[in-house]
């Protein structure tokens, strides 16, 4: 009970995280120059993850999929970003974007329901 009320806080701080990000960043579309759409694309993108992630703080083991996926997300995207740090010497990632998805994933990993029997999960949403 205690670790199922974690993760629901959890998700819920992670849901919310986008929408934090465009609410502090007043200009974030106004100042952007061609080489900025992809800050805005990938924006969106984790905006409509935190909306599916605030839906699913209501029922975290029916959404176990997208919870993980969340996680492994968070974990690809940190291995892809060290890996252009390291082959392009002239953009290196900041170390603070990095740790922000990090700490995305292992919570939610640690936190991750366990798997349940179809049965159980059909009986708990009805």
């Amino acid at each position: 009970m205690l670790r199922e009320r974690a993760l629901r806080a959890v998700t819920v701080l992670i849901g919310l995280l986008p929408g934090w990000d465009i609410s502090t960043d007043d200009d974030f579309m106004a100042t952007r120059d061609q080489s900025g759409y992809t800050d805005a694309v990938m924006l969106s993108l984790y905006t409509m993850l935190g909306i599916f992630l605030l839906l699913a703080a209501r029922n975290p083991a029916a959404n176990r999929s997208l919870i993980a996926s969340t996680a492994c997300s968070s974990f690809a995207h940190d291995t892809v970003t060290a890996l252009q740090a390291f082959l392009t010497a002239n953009k290196r990632p900041t170390l603070g974007g990095m740790a922000v998805l990090v700490a995305i994933g292992v919570p939610l990993i640690a936190l991750a329901p366990s798997k349940q029997s179809v049965e159980r999960v059909a009986a708990a949403g009805a």
